[in-house]
């Protein structure tokens, strides 16, 4: 009779080989998977922290953005009310000077006014003077034909009396001027 226990025992050992060697190959199988998804999850680590620190850059340049913007909006409110506080202080200073034009422009028409009434004057007081003028040369002409009249001495009394007397009359022109 065949020897049935050294036939088992060889397939045993047949088997338990064939076991060893799915089991090693079924090991090594697992090793290599878990060595590459610990490659695949180290790269995923790898990636997580690159975004999240381009994510954490991120968050600090938009922080930074929003108090530049902050900062910006704040000079921007503040030149606004600078530029609106010029405009105000501007719009007074015109108004004040169109004031100060305004009377420079009535002194100006008053000096004008005065000046015209000065000349006025002073052509009735040239006008004056000159008719005085000529009544003091029709006087002189009057004094000095007497003198020559006395001192020729043959002209007597009556004949004196028998000259022409001249009369003069004031009368004033009236000049306009343009001012």
């Amino acid at each position: 009779r065949p020897d049935l226990a050294a036939a088992l025992r060889e397939l045993r050992a047949q088997y338990e080989a064939l076991a060893a060697r799915n089991l090693q190959a079924a090991e090594d199988w697992y090793r290599a998977r878990c060595a590459r998804l610990h490659e695949r999850a180290a790269r995923s680590q790898e990636a997580v922290r690159a975004s999240r620190k381009e994510a954490g850059e991120c968050r600090r340049q938009l922080q930074a953005r929003l108090v530049e913007m902050e900062s910006l909006r704040g000079a921007h409110q503040s030149l606004e009310r600078q530029l609106q506080e010029l405009e105000e202080r501007h719009s007074a200073e015109a108004a004040g000077l169109q004031d100060t034009i305004g009377q420079l422009e009535d002194d100006l028409r008053n000096t004008k006014n005065e000046m015209a009434r000065h000349l006025r004057e002073y052509q009735d007081l040239l006008n004056v003077k000159m008719a005085l003028d000529i009544e003091i040369a029709a006087y002189r002409k009057l004094l000095e034909g007497e003198e020559t009249l006395f001192n020729m001495g043959s002209v007597g009394l009556p004949a004196l009396n028998s000259l022409p007397s001249p009369t003069y009359s004031f009368q004033p022109r009236n000049f306009s001027s343009s001012t």
